[in-house]
């Protein structure tokens, strides 16, 4: 039998990874986790799929950065769609939710880490049934790989209790921005704490350390609930805080791993954690401010990257191994800054992709790297 599920950092030579698709994916329907209103396309309470013609330009790109993994030596595969997710009302006792999100943002419902694969909770209605899209891989790989262990995160209810009443209200009204910026340094956003809710795109991995963030997709009980988890393994959690986003959303826009010892950090939106700082510094990683995005993005239908205006998903790479990296074509100063570095860049247009809510990491799921469990922060600040 095969060893299938093997994933311990975003940095070792890949060589299996699951990859999302464009079709199906919506302006989600309102709800108490996101208010999304886009006027002249899709206002509120108005919702639905995206364009045909923006699905059709997506796919051509995402199966060209397919054509480049598979060049590379990687097995890609891509995400099943089940019919609910075509812009149908789902529901559970407790909610009717009038439309799912989509399919193409495969990181963020399922966290690989090594050997483990782990359903993550989601914080989104419209994300609560996205995860059966990814099951018919992992009962196949169950079967196949003796050493798998699969187990998903307490599924929540995500009923009213869990949301901050008028908070989409305050922030669009009421809150003045040195008020949200304050609410944001203390980790405050639309998520309660009366279930553990966590995004998987808020975890990096480092072998035996994990680094999450709190964020508007995850609240302290779901770090707390990694937490214990991860410490069950006998492996290590690390919060961190960002500033200056008042709507922190995954921690792949905040900074990213050029390999052992170095990462490329996001100087507008900096870590504010001290012990963040100890850390790296005790155990020598260089620590490297990125250059800015620079591509200006037009769509009016968006997920991401809003119309008229450059966007910090220039982070949002995906590294083949050590020496190779995929990274946006639209952003070559970040792609100059990397290749500075003695790191091969493999360009990819991505740009018609991102309006559908990510980029190369969100887009891809890992499940397997060369390499096992190492210990790249053997020096660790108390209590942190």
């Amino acid at each position: 039998m095969a060893k299938i599920i093997n994933s311990w950092n975003e940095w070792d030579p890949l060589k299996h990874v699951i990859m999302g698709r464009p079709e199906g994916t919506n302006i989600p329907a309102p709800e108490p986790a996101w208010e999304y209103d886009l006027p002249g396309a899709y206002p509120l309470p108005q919702y639905g799929p995206f364009p045909q013609e923006m699905i059709d330009q997506a796919n051509e790109q995402m199966d060209y950065f397919q054509k480049r993994m598979e060049k590379r030596g990687a097995k890609v595969e891509r995400i099943n769609i089940e019919p609910f997710m075509l812009n149908k009302p789902v529901s559970t006792p407790d909610w009717t939710q009038l439309n799912c999100h989509g399919v193409n943002n495969v990181r963020d419902v399922t966290l690989v880490h090594g050997n483990m694969v782990i359903e993550a909770t989601t914080v989104r209605r419209s994300r609560w049934y996205e995860y059966l899209n990814l099951r018919g891989f992992w009962e196949k790989f169950y079967q196949e790989d003796p050493d798998m262990l699969w187990m998903s995160a307490p599924k929540p209810r995500l009923t009213d209790e869990s949301y901050v009443k008028d908070f989409w209200y305050n922030y669009n009204n009421v809150w003045s921005d040195e008020e949200k910026l304050a609410r944001s340094r203390r980790g405050e956003f639309q998520l309660t704490e009366k279930e553990p809710l966590w995004d998987a795109a808020d975890v990096y991995r480092f072998g035996k350390d994990v680094f999450h963030q709190i964020s508007t997709v995850s609240n302290r009980s779901g770090v707390e609930w990694l937490r214990r988890f991860y410490k069950s393994q006998g492996l290590r959690l690390h919060h961190v805080q960002v500033d200056n986003n008042t709507l922190p959303w995954h921690i792949d826009g905040n900074f990213n791993i050029l390999g052992p010892g170095r990462m490329l950090y996001n100087p507008d939106w900096m870590i504010i954690t001290p012990e963040f700082w100890e850390l790296v510094k005790i155990n020598d990683w260089e620590m490297i401010p990125a250059v800015g995005p620079v591509a200006v993005y037009q769509n009016k239908c968006y997920l991401l990257a809003a119309y008229g205006q450059t966007s910090w998903v220039s982070m949002n790479v995906l590294n083949f191994d050590p020496k190779t990296i995929f990274a946006l074509a639209s952003e070559k100063p970040l792609c100059d800054q990397i290749d500075s570095m003695g790191i091969e860049v493999d360009p990819i247009p991505y740009d018609k992709v991102i309006p559908l809510g990510g980029a190369l990491h969100c887009t891809t799921l890992d499940i397997y790297r060369e390499g096992g469990c190492e210990d790249y922060f053997p020096n660790q600040v108390a209590g942190y």
